[in-house]
């Protein structure tokens, strides 16, 4: 499933480089929670749990179903 969640992430990677931000997989647990750190502008950005949750998690959840959350870490 790691493999399925990075190339998703390859796919959303350069909307947030659009952007100054970036974002890197951290883990897959068996759970479904996927932990990623934002990177550059996103890190500071106060918008960023909305990009997350609204932008990210979303995406991955319908590319990768055994999603169940995204959750950002440091």
């Amino acid at each position: 499933m790691r493999e399925k969640v990075q190339q998703a992430i390859e796919q959303i990677r350069p909307n947030l480089q659009a952007d100054g931000g970036d974002i890197e997989l951290i883990d897959v647990g068996e759970d479904g929670v996927v932990k990623v750190a934002l990177r550059g502008a996103c890190r500071g950005c106060p918008m960023s749990q909305v990009t997350l949750k609204m932008g990210v998690e979303k995406f991955l959840k319908k590319a990768v179903p055994e999603v169940t959350e995204v959750v950002s870490v440091s």
